[in-house]
């Protein structure tokens, strides 16, 4: 995931509830960063824990991979640590309507326009979503325990992150440094599902280093299984079915997910919707496309990447209204 910060001279340009927005996200994100210290001085300290210091070691061990087998930024970023004292980073909130998988979009001055709103606070998060259910819409709220600053700020390792396996760990790395490669403003689908290619062939690359080449990884079952659903409601909504009979079918298609959920961090506690399938497509929905210009440049990831930069280009100066399909 990835997050703009805006200069403070920016926000005079702003509503009162997109002001709002922008100062928790300023202030949130200044917090955060002073928590962060050298992840050496961490390691060092008497009062570190021995499973603390293992972790960060493993962190930096794939960062130090990621910049010199993946070709990705080789930066300050994730050379510190932070304690956030909390389970998420950020907490999510994408809508969708009813009878539409088109995620509600927010648009800013600054940032442009993306398909999710980040917040610092749970609450606020709360309380956003439920003004978005209010007008009819399907509402996802969900834990993120990563984001990018887009190599603006040297982003840290999290406590949100730093303690998972060291397979998510390496996708989670690999996913937000790829955020620093390239960029499109107005298109969260196709920066999104850039940085999901890069974390997909980065920890292919990863695991077949360690010999683990074999593993399979349940994130990917779980987005196979959403992207089928996806085919399903898209047909679905493209009937004349009478609003009841459509919700009833929505209802039908959607329970395949449920089983799932309770077991994917961020997603705890959530409802299968319109929003949660919109949330995936985002990240997914050209990633077939990545793929194959990968594997035409014969899996020459540096080449990839200066291709994609050059096409974030010509998508950045597209109509926004047609920014999210290729």
């Amino acid at each position: 995931m990835r997050v703009f910060l805006v200069a403070a001279s920016a926000l005079a340009l702003a509503g009162c509830e997109t002001l709002g927005y922008y100062g928790q996200s300023v202030s949130g994100h200044l917090a955060l960063m002073a928590r962060a210290r050298p992840v050496e001085e961490v390691v060092t300290e008497a009062t570190t824990p021995p499973q603390l210091k293992e972790r960060l070691a493993a962190a930096s061990a794939i960062r130090d991979f990621a910049s010199r087998e993946l070709g990705l930024p080789d930066n300050a970023t994730y050379r510190r640590y932070a304690d956030l004292g909390r389970p998420y980073a950020l907490w999510n909130v994408v809508a969708a309507p009813e009878f539409s998988l088109q995620p509600v979009q927010s648009c800013f001055a600054i940032a442009g326009c993306v398909a999710y709103r980040g917040f610092y606070a749970r609450q606020a998060a709360l309380r956003h979503a439920a003004a978005l259910r209010e007008a009819g819409n399907d509402v996802i709220v969900y834990g993120v325990p990563a984001y990018s600053t887009l190599g603006w700020f040297a982003d840290p390792l999290l406590s949100t992150f730093v303690g998972y396996a060291d397979a998510e760990l390496a996708r989670l790395i690999f996913h937000e440094l790829a955020h620093q490669v390239a960029y499109a403003k107005d298109d969260s689908t196709f920066n999104e599902s850039f940085a999901v290619t890069v974390e997909r062939e980065g920890l292919r690359r990863w695991l077949a280093a360690r010999g683990r080449a074999a593993e399979k990884s349940r994130r990917e079952e779980f987005a196979a299984l959403v992207e089928s659903t996806r085919r399903k409601l898209e047909a679905l909504y493209r009937t004349r079915l009478a609003p009841e009979a459509m919700r009833e079918r929505k209802r039908a298609e959607l329970e395949a997910l449920r089983p799932w959920l309770a077991s994917l961090r961020g997603l705890e506690g959530a409802e299968p919707n319109n929003a949660l399938v919109a949330s995936y497509a985002t990240y997914t929905d050209l990633v077939p496309m990545f793929e194959r210009l990968l594997a035409d440049g014969g899996g020459d990831l540096p080449a990839f990447y200066e291709k994609v930069k050059r096409l974030a280009s010509e998508r950045s100066s597209r109509d926004p209204s047609s920014a999210q399909r290729p």
